[in-house]
């Protein structure tokens, strides 16, 4: 089974790498409703490929941030160096609540892939009326959207049977790339990301280490003031070694 990470905290620290970064870039939905901003990404740590796209809402969802398969992710046409999603509101609050925490247990994130898969193939996001398949959305349907981009498939036909188990997102975006513009963007970022994925992880792992100091620290902290004095940095060094 696939492993996956997120990028968190970490920034390109080269400067025309940081300027293709998507996170920071809105995102919008059916009807141009503002739905947040691009937050973070999860990604396969073999490969460095998007397969979730992590969205903070700013507060209007209760679990705050929500994922989407970059698939479903689109450039906006109205919004420059924004993206757009055949999403509503309503729609979005019936997805699973998101924890980035589920990523550290395959076990919990393969359960909560499977509830979220089972919300894209029961509510109307990715059905037309009465179908039983996945349908990309019409040209017609993506210039009223606003997508900047179309597919050069015949929208009409481009249907995918799902009728039976669900089989799992593409792990990388579909969008098309041009000279200019989000497309090209994220095609570039996901680029930079496969070459900077070691070090993604590296970072992950030394940020984790720091956690579990602190939280070490604070349990001595607790434990020596239970008996009325402080820990020296020689006792923490050595309760930490024993633990």
């Amino acid at each position: 089974m696939a492993r996956y990470g997120t990028l968190g905290d970490y920034r390109f620290t080269d400067t025309q790498e940081a300027a293709t970064d998507i996170r920071g870039s809105k995102v919008y939905g059916l009807k141009d409703q503002e739905l947040g901003k691009l937050d973070d990404v999860v990604f396969d740590e073999a490969t460095g490929a998007i397969v979730f796209v992590v969205v903070d809402t700013g507060g209007w969802l209760s679990s705050k941030k929500f994922i989407v398969p970059p698939q479903e992710v689109r450039p906006s046409l109205q919004h420059e160096n924004d993206f757009l999603v055949d999403l509503t509101k309503e729609q979005i609050e019936s997805f699973p609540p998101y924890d980035g925490k589920a990523l550290t247990s395959e076990e919990e994130w393969a359960d909560y892939e499977r509830r979220y898969r089972s919300k894209w193939v029961e509510s109307p996001v990715m059905h037309r009326e009465a179908t039983d398949r996945n349908v990309t959305p019409t040209t017609k349907q993506q210039v009223g959207a606003g997508a900047g981009t179309i597919p050069a498939a015949d929208a009409d036909t481009a249907e995918v049977d799902t009728r039976g188990e669900v089989t799992a997102f593409h792990t990388d975006a579909t969008m098309e790339t041009s000279a200019a513009g989000p497309s090209l963007r994220w095609s570039t970022f996901e680029d930079t990301l496969r070459q900077r994925r070691e070090e993604v992880l590296q970072s992950s792992i030394d940020k984790a280490k720091v956690e579990d100091m602190k939280m070490e620290d604070a349990r001595l902290e607790e434990v020596k003031g239970a008996s009325g004095g402080m820990l020296s940095d020689r006792e923490r060094i050595e309760r930490r070694k024993a633990s």
